[in-house]
């Protein structure tokens, strides 16, 4: 070194190059770190929002359907299901439209999920405003069977129809409806299974229904004893969530059963 301790001409700039290339390295690295965090957004923003919409449209074509079913079994003049013997008979003491009682009679029944802690979703609060107006906007686009073939046609539609679309909108996760949160709650709570559960459900609103003034008949004994059956199958056929095996899997994230998934189910 030489003397007073002075360090050769090209040490400094040697060691301020050697500065910028390590700053130039780390700047690249934090640019690479920013680049790897924007694909995985990316990635990850197109894969919820589909989702969603997915819910949302298997939600709103399963209350629908809801809706027509209804409308059919109507229309058969058979007899009801349970529910609607209920809203039948509650019609004329309310003033109101047979598809404006589906709605506020839902909305009352929502307030039974405070003992079974169920908690809404947007699919309960759709479910309340939607079916009953389906109702009423396809009374009058639905003939009138004619023959009882037509007749019981149309009833054997709407009981399908009526569990396909219950399976449907439960399914997709954003909240059971009033009714089937009732049946969804006390089957959480008690560990029945779910046809059990809506065929004790059904034939109990059947017997108030009829006290109140409501029409029974044969379609109504045939939906209290099929319904349970219908929705039991359809809802894991439908529902979104599922493990690498195909079960239903983290249904009790959206309140429906109190089981949780196995922690060695698959993602």
């Amino acid at each position: 070194m030489p003397v007073g301790g002075t360090a050769p001409s090209g040490a400094a700039p040697s060691a301020e190059l050697a500065g910028k290339r390590d700053g130039a390295e780390g700047a690249d690295r934090h640019k690479a770190n920013i680049f790897r965090l924007a694909i995985k957004n990316n990635a990850s923003f197109p894969y919820s929002s589909f989702m969603m919409t997915r819910r949302l449209f298997q939600l709103l074509w399963g209350l629908a359907l809801y809706g027509i079913s209804m409308a059919l079994m109507l229309q058969a003049n058979l007899g009801l299901d349970p529910w609607d013997v209920l809203h039948q008979g509650l019609a004329p003491r309310l003033a109101l439209s047979f598809g404006m009682t589906v709605n506020v009679l839902g909305l009352i029944v929502l307030l039974l999920w405070i003992p079974l802690r169920q908690r809404p979703g947007i699919g309960t609060v759709l479910n309340i405003i939607v079916i009953g107006t389906v109702v009423d906007l396809s009374l009058p686009l639905l003939p009138m069977p004619g023959g009882y073939g037509a007749r019981f046609a149309f009833l054997i539609a709407g009981i399908a129809l009526n569990g396909i679309a219950g399976g449907a909108y439960i399914g997709a996760g954003l909240g059971a409806g009033p009714r089937d949160g009732l049946m969804t709650g006390i089957a959480s709570r008690t560990g029945w299974p779910i046809k059990i559960v809506r065929t004790a459900i059904e034939l109990s609103v059947l017997a108030v229904g009829w006290l109140m003034g409501g029409t029974m008949g044969v379609g109504t004994v045939l939906y209290a004893l099929t319904i349970g059956w219908v929705v039991h199958h359809a809802l894991p056929f439908f529902t979104l969530d599922r493990n690498a095996n195909g079960q239903c899997r983290n249904l009790n994230r959206w309140g429906f059963f109190r089981r949780a998934e196995s922690s060695s189910e698959a993602p």
